[in-house]
């Protein structure tokens, strides 16, 4: 019964279009490869005298995120590709889990400290310097990455807790909650339940403070006079906000019903969203409508 717990897992990856294989290969690497030069070029120009605010503080850390969940899932899912061999060990699976968990998680937490970022800069502007100094900053940041860290062990740990027996082929791409409980050959419905209120807490929670943030943005912004005015404030947010939707959703639709078979291949394309094609993007929505980026670069 235990045996899967001594000779790890096989990522089946997208067992219905073996035919596709290399030009998945090749797509995903391109992916991969824009994802890591487009978040290392922000990364870097970021760090540019003008831009030395805390919004873009927050850009270069959510660019660092982004290489990281990239690279913790796309190079293992390429090789699959091409191997026959797409076994992944035990403490593999588990340490691959753990960090997409901790980045996933350090991201929605981050979002919302850049979501609170965006509404003391537009509602409160004179007092902006002083509210979000250095060590605020980095403190929201640390305070993220803490947030992330416990919600990554006690997910993992509780995930691994379970016994699992029978096939040991993982229907996924990489090692996530919803295949892996899957596999379990005990009553997973409490740790469902445990799934779906943790999803509360970690997604929904910051999902309202961003939405408080932005509806007080919002407010602030319908008092401004001009049109311009106030199409040149909303546009310093149009970013972030497009950002939140897509990690978000994703991120809800997929742990949500951790447990619905009907739904892999949709849940495998949201996998898709926030490990490859968010961490791919960003880089091009913060870059092609922020003015100030764009000068630098």
């Amino acid at each position: 019964g235990n045996h899967t717990l001594l000779t790890g897992f096989v990522l089946s990856g997208f067992p219905k279009h073996p035919e596709l294989k290399h030009l998945l290969f090749f797509t995903f690497c391109l992916i991969y490869t824009i994802a890591i030069i487009g978040n290392l070029l922000i990364f870097v120009v970021t760090v540019h005298p003008s831009l030395r605010m805390p919004m873009y503080f927050f850009l270069r850390v959510l660019s660092f995120l982004d290489i990281s969940t990239a690279s913790i899932v796309v190079p293992k899912m390429l090789v699959n590709f091409l191997s026959e061999d797409r076994s992944i060990s035990y403490m593999g699976c588990a340490a691959q889990l753990y960090c997409v968990i901790f980045l996933a998680a350090t991201e929605w937490y981050l979002l919302a400290v850049m979501a609170y970022d965006r509404y003391v800069a537009i509602c409160n502007p004179l007092r902006y310097a002083i509210i979000m100094n250095s060590r605020v900053c980095l403190s929201l940041v640390l305070l993220s990455c803490c947030s992330g860290n416990v919600v990554s062990v006690v997910q993992t740990a509780w995930v691994f807790s379970l016994p699992f027996c029978g096939p040991r082929k993982i229907n996924y791409f990489f090692c996530d909650i919803p295949p892996l409980i899957m596999l379990s050959c005990t009553d997973t419905s409490l740790y469902e339940k445990q799934i779906i209120t943790a999803t509360a807490l970690v997604i929904f929670t910051p999902f309202c403070l961003i939405l408080v943030s932005y509806a007080c943005i919002i407010s602030s912004i319908l008092k401004i006079s001009s049109a311009e005015g106030r199409h040149k404030t909303f546009s310093t947010c149009s970013s972030h906000l497009t950002v939140v939707t897509l990690y978000y959703a994703s991120g809800t639709l997929i742990y949500l019903r951790p447990k619905s078979s009907n739904s892999q291949d949709t849940k495998k394309v949201l996998a898709l969203m926030y490990t490859a094609i968010i961490p791919t993007l960003n880089p091009l929505i913060y870059s092609l409508r922020n003015k100030e980026v764009k000068g630098v670069l």
